[in-house]
């Protein structure tokens, strides 16, 4: 099979389409063929060198594919030869094969174009393992997404409006602003123009985000604190700013609120079994009945790789980049 390899740590260029050997299938484990790949922050870091793939995964990128079950573990009981499927991957998504252990696969609804279903698996078990399952985001709750128009972003929008939450994003543009308030986003915060603690404060009538997905980290710390209700949850799940957090935590104890750091790629899978399956069960069904799609900015080649990278780093896109083989 072909996969994307990371010939040295680098810049976009060092991507390489090269032949690498077939990926044994385990006893629980399916393999498919790969319709597309998402490209996430993640992958980029790894291009750089900074985080690699865990023990026993491909060491080539890729942590959420789509495609069509081609082989199966003797073992295997939740799919078919010939199902649309996708998937989350520790690595070795840039390929034109994947094998996973069929927990952490789900069936792609008749309804949702395959190679745009690449873009689900890892969006939506971020946002709906932070925002739900750890910070129990409820019905009449404000939700404030930074990074509104991102992968995660598009994601945490539209879950956190069918569950019945009243959503603010920031965002640094107008176009991107328009394209959240499409998704169902009501609170809209340029935060190249406007102080984000204090509009969410004021569109609130002082009450703040009773919960804060961050994606910024560093410098944004105490400015989440500022903008949180009292109870809220603050869930950081990147530091694309590269800062140290540093924030008062009396501020913090004055809110009675928490301020909570995850990663996705490194649970034991047990955890992330449980994710996908709550997926199956709560997050399905609007994806079934299309109240729920997935936000697709831009689809490239394999031999294109380098720009897709290109434009994840330049930071100017809406919804998930995809890599098609």
């Amino acid at each position: 099979m072909l996969a994307l390899l990371v010939t040295t740590p680098g810049g976009p260029d060092v991507l390489t389409l090269s032949t690498v050997a077939d990926l044994p299938v385990g006893p629980r484990d399916i393999r498919f063929r790969v319709a597309a790949a998402g490209v996430n922050r993640a992958d980029v870091a790894q291009r750089l060198g900074a985080y690699p793939s865990p023990a026993g995964a491909p060491q080539w990128p890729g942590l959420e594919v789509s495609g069509v079950v081609t082989e199966l573990g003797a073992e295997t009981t939740l799919f078919a030869l010939g199902d649309r499927v996708c998937a989350l991957l520790p690595g070795g998504g840039y390929a034109t094969e994947a094998v996973v252990h069929e927990e952490l696969a789900l069936p792609v609804p008749d309804s949702i174009d395959l190679v745009d279903a690449a873009g689900l698996p890892e969006a939506l078990a971020t946002v709906w393992s932070n925002v739900f399952m750890s910070a129990g985001l409820a019905a009449g709750e404000t939700l404030l997404v930074h990074g509104g128009a991102s992968g995660i972003g598009t994601a945490a929008i539209q879950l956190g409006r069918l569950a019945g939450a009243r959503v603010a994003v920031t965002a640094g543009s107008a176009e991107k602003l328009a394209a959240c308030a499409e998704l169902g986003a009501e609170i809209l915060i340029n935060y190249r123009t406007q102080d984000f603690e204090a509009e969410i404060v004021a569109a609130t009538g002082g009450h703040g985000a009773d919960v804060i997905l961050d994606i910024i980290g560093g410098s944004y710390a105490a400015r989440n604190v500022a903008a949180l209700a009292v109870g809220g949850r603050i869930m950081v799940i990147a530091n694309q700013s590269g800062e140290d957090t540093v924030f008062n935590p009396f501020h913090l104890m004055q809110k009675r609120g928490r301020y909570w750091g995850t990663t996705l790629r490194a649970r034991p899978f047990v955890e992330k079994a449980a994710i996908i399956r709550a997926l199956k069960t709560d997050v399905w069904p609007w994806l079934e009945s299309g109240a729920f799609r997935p936000v697709i900015d831009s689809r490239f080649s394999f031999a294109e790789a380098a720009d897709a990278h290109r434009r994840m780093e330049a930071s100017g896109h809406v919804g998930k980049i995809l890599l098609v083989p």
